[in-house]
């Protein structure tokens, strides 16, 4: 099982508001793939391990441009929700969530190609299975 960092969004995670998540990467991932969702993969500092929040179960995977999310505005909407950030206070339009998207992602701009993850919880940290 891979582990895949949700630093940005850990709240939503463990809050089970996150239902999408968007990626530069993830080519091979596919539908039924186990992701253990983690605090922070890469860049731990001498004495820190990787924290657990959840683990996951891929549902869907699909290649789609980010700026979709502006160009369709009920699917930016619905799909800021799924992100988990339909309450947050500065992610809820998607144009705040694409340059968000864009400004923590070397070499994204709102054009490029990114993986669409959809999942399901198959447990969260501190929940008993």
């Amino acid at each position: 099982m891979r582990n895949m960092s949700f630093a940005l969004t850990t709240a939503q995670i463990l809050n089970r508001e996150k239902r999408v998540t968007r990626r530069m990467g993830w080519l091979n991932l596919k539908p039924g793939d186990r992701i253990r969702a983690v605090k922070k993969a890469m860049g731990l500092k001498k004495g820190e391990s990787i924290e657990e929040l959840a683990v996951l179960k891929v549902i869907d995977v699909r290649r789609e441009p980010l700026d979709r999310m502006l160009d369709d505005r009920d699917y930016g909407f619905r799909e800021c929700e799924l992100e988990g950030f339909g309450k947050h206070p500065d992610y809820q339009w998607p144009s705040e969530f694409v340059q968000m998207f864009c400004g923590s992602h070397k070499g994204c701009t709102p054009a490029s190609i990114v993986t669409r993850i959809e999942f399901e919880y198959e447990s969260v940290r501190g929940e008993v299975a």
